[in-house]
Order: C-alpha cells, then sequence, then structure tokens
C-alpha cells in the first residue's frame, strides 16, 4: 500500500513563493496518474495539477501558469512550486494519487485512491 506525506507549507505573504513536497512510501511499483489537491475551510476539494504515467502534466486553470508540478522519480517524491500566491490560495494542501495511469479531466479529488493528510498554506497580505 501506498503512503504519502507533505510537507513544505508555511505562511507567506501575497506574490511570495513555496515548494510542497510529498515522498511517496510503500508499494511504488506502479506510476498511476498523482497529483495535488487543497481544501480550504468550507469549501470543496479542489484538483490543482497532476502528472500521468508519462509524466504528462495537467493543470486546472486556477493554477496554470504559478504553479508547476514536477516529481524526482529515484526519490520517489513528488513537488508543487507555488508561485505569485493570493490570499485565495490559503488551504490545507495534499497529494493524492488515483488508481489510473492517465488522469481524469478536471483531477477530481473524490476519485483519489490514496492522499495524505497535507500541509497547510496561509498567504497574507
Amino acid at each position: 500500500q501506498v503512503q504519502l506525506a507533505e510537507s513544505g507549507g508555511g505562511s507567506v505573504q501575497a506574490g511570495g513563493s513555496l515548494r510542497l513536497s510529498c515522498v511517496v512510501s510503500g508499494n511504488t511499483g506502479r506510476e498511476n496518474c498523482m497529483g495535488w489537491f487543497r481544501q480550504a475551510p468550507g469549501k470543496e476539494r479542489e484538483g490543482l495539477a497532476a502528472l500521468d504515467s508519462d509524466a504528462i502534466s495537467t493543470y486546472t486553470d486556477s493554477v496554470k501558469g504559478r504553479f508547476s508540478i514536477s516529481r524526482d522519480v529515484s526519490k520517489h517524491i513528488l513537488y508543487l512550486q507555488l508561485n505569485n500566491l493570493t490570499p485565495e490560495d490559503s488551504a490545507t494542501y495534499f497529494c493524492g494519487a488515483y488508481g489510473w495511469r492517465l488522469c481524469p479531466p478536471g483531477l477530481p479529488a473524490r476519485y483519489l485512491e490514496v492522499r495524505g493528510q497535507g500541509t497547510p498554506v496561509t498567504v497574507s497580505l
């Protein structure tokens, strides 16, 4: 079974940057679609970015051009670079994996097979 552990969250001012990391452990033999998601208080979980089994990236419109997803295959780490942050980006960010090699359109979080506990990001003016 795969376990995911995020780190790298924190408090930044608007316009700042953060890099989040997701360490993947356990049965990492099959490369399925993995990505980053977030949930703000009182809001639905939101898919942000993902990589499919061929390392092709997909982004949702809310973060396209500001966030960048990447991975270190040898270290089993998935990254999310967050740039030009705004207060609307404040949320708990978590990584998750689907049971498919390709990423579903819109990155719906409800189909995730596994997810981490999350790391909080707070952006202030």
